[in-house]
């Protein structure tokens, strides 16, 4: 299976591919910069320069086994990882963007990272804990560490939760009753909105820095999870609600859009597809 990454461009549907390696390749973030993108595969990080791709190793200390949940801080100064290597399930940790030894974030486990506030104190995730009942919900807590907070409670499950740009709301998937919609909420779980009602499973919203658009990933009705290997859709909607809009299908599924991956001018996202 060949992994391609790709960016689109959101006004045209225009794709550029930037890198092609038979490696599979998951869940790109763009630099702050927008020099290069971050990927990771085989549990280890990489960074492709867009001006000359290819797969420069990030080095992340002991953790190598990092599933696909990674991303920048707001500064690009910070990476936080999801990594199993010293627990039982996925934990939260935060080390240098160019490489460095990991510090713990989560106490609890399974934890997923997925977004960071954008004054950089704060990251969200989801997690699944005896007190959820068995689901996975969306969480919040401080860079530094200490209590988490739960955010979300009634869903059957969540995930992909993001800040919009100016710090106001949290969009995610959620579930309920078998249909997987958007959401979004204050950043302390009040003001509960959905922000989708289609036919198409979604999931994996990503706000843009300009704070104007959200991009998502939509798959095929009657989809269970997020399965890899699937028809699915990139997809565009306004970020305050509205109709939204195909911008292209692609096969993939699992790694294609699991991270904020918009590149700094909000012009373009970028994407994981692949080919058989």
């Amino acid at each position: 299976m060949k992994s391609i990454l790709a960016a689109i461009d959101i006004e045209t549907g225009a794709e550029t591919v930037l890198f092609e390696t038979d490696l599979h390749l998951e869940a790109p973030n763009w630099t702050r910069d927008g020099a290069a993108l971050i990927v990771n595969g085989g549990g280890r990080l990489y960074r492709v320069p867009i001006d000359e791709p290819r797969l420069h190793v990030i080095d992340t200390g002991f953790a190598n086994d990092l599933n696909n949940d990674h991303g920048l801080s707001p500064d690009g100064t910070q990476l936080a990882i999801s990594d199993s290597t010293e627990q039982d399930a996925s934990c939260i940790y935060v080390l240098e963007s160019a490489g460095g030894v990991p510090r713990q974030v989560t106490a609890e486990i399974p934890s997923y990272w997925h977004g960071w506030s954008p004054d950089g104190k704060e990251l969200a995730y989801v997690g699944k804990r005896p007190e959820t009942g068995g689901t996975f919900q969306v969480f919040t807590i401080d860079v530094d560490g200490g209590a988490e907070r739960q955010l979300t409670c009634g869903f059957d499950h969540c995930d992909g939760p993001d800040y919009t740009p100016d710090g106001g709301w949290i969009w995610f998937n959620g579930e309920r009753a078998g249909s997987v919609q958007l959401w979004r909420m204050r950043t302390d779980g009040s003001v509960l909105e959905q922000m989708t009602d289609e036919t198409s499973v979604n999931w994996f919203p990503h706000p843009s820095p300009d704070g104007h658009h959200v991009a998502y990933l939509a798959y095929e009705p009657g989809t269970t999870g997020h399965p890899p290997n699937r028809n699915v859709e990139l997809r565009l909607m306004p970020a305050g609600g509205g109709p939204s809009r195909g911008l292209r299908a692609v096969f993939g599924g699992q790694g294609t859009l699991n991270v904020p991956s918009w590149a700094p001018d909000s012009r373009r996202f970028a994407y994981m597809r692949y080919e058989p």
